[in-house]
């Protein structure tokens, strides 16, 4: 699933080229014909992102809500786009551009008011230059779930996946065990730095370059650089601090990877 760099990314590049512009739109799968045919012939004003959400807004108050979950995917063409594939759900065209969504988690029009209401119930996010580093503390710490746990809960902190939580808690000198309700301040500033650094760098670079993580077979000169993990998807690999072999655990359902001893859990650092 795109984490909340991506969307953001997705956001910037959409707002820069799109904006201004009339587009038709049909839904070539036949699932979104009724509310493609109200976007159709509209002006797109603006485009925003808020964690793994995406915003247009169209003249009218009218807005398109955009989760590309698991299996969503968008295609962009600045012309002569290719005929849309059967599972295209969303095609917005114009002279200049072209846009084709396919399997999101949720596409749908809302009113302003509804993206308002859909919007209150996420967390703070980072990104976000009105974002409340105070309001996400106080999120976490209401849980008294594992922080790598809480930090996946979108509606604490918005935009966050597996590999930024991983990333950050590494950076943030955090045992991804510890008890949410039990971050201190200093804990949660390291770990709000963490987040914001590396969301705006991969938003603007379109890659996760964490600070310090070791080259990769794929990062060669001259070419566009990869992502690069300090901890994430390195299980058995050594930690670029401390050269202890990265673990992975399953938690939640997902695959948590950090170092046990840079990470070790407070009174327990080697």
């Amino acid at each position: 699933m795109p984490e909340g760099n991506i969307i953001h990314r997705l956001a910037r590049v959409h707002h820069r080229w799109l904006a201004g512009r009339q587009f038709t739109a049909d839904s070539p799968q036949g699932r979104f014909s009724q509310d493609a045919r109200r976007l159709s012939g509209r002006t797109l004003l603006a485009v925003e992102a808020h964690g793994k959400h995406l915003f247009h807004h169209f003249e009218g108050g009218v807005h398109l809500h955009l989760h590309l979950g698991l299996f969503g995917n968008i295609r962009h063409f600045r012309a002569g786009a290719p005929p849309p594939s059967a599972a295209c759900r969303l095609r917005l065209a114009s002279p200049h551009a072209t846009l084709y969504l396919s399997g999101p988690q949720s596409c749908e029009l809302l009113s302003p008011e509804a993206e308002r209401t859909l919007r209150a119930r996420l967390g703070e996010d980072p990104l976000r230059p009105e974002a409340s580093p105070a309001r996400a503390f106080e999120a976490l710490r209401r849980s008294r779930a594992p922080l790598a746990t809480v930090l996946l809960d979108q509606e604490r902190i918005s935009g966050v996946g597996n590999i930024l939580r991983a990333e950050a808690l590494f950076l943030a000198h955090l045992p991804p065990q510890l008890p949410a309700s039990e971050l201190r301040p200093e804990d949660f500033e390291r770990l709000w730095a963490a987040l914001r650094l590396l969301l705006e760098d991969a938003a603007r670079d379109g890659r996760i370059v964490t600070p310090h993580a070791p080259p990769t077979a794929l990062t060669l000169p001259g070419k566009r650089r990869e992502d690069r993990f300090t901890v994430y998807d390195r299980e058995g690999q050594p930690c670029p601090r401390c050269a202890t072999p990265i673990v992975r655990l399953a938690l939640s359902g997902r695959g948590l990877f950090f170092c046990p001893s840079c990470q070790a859990p407070r009174g327990k650092k080697r």
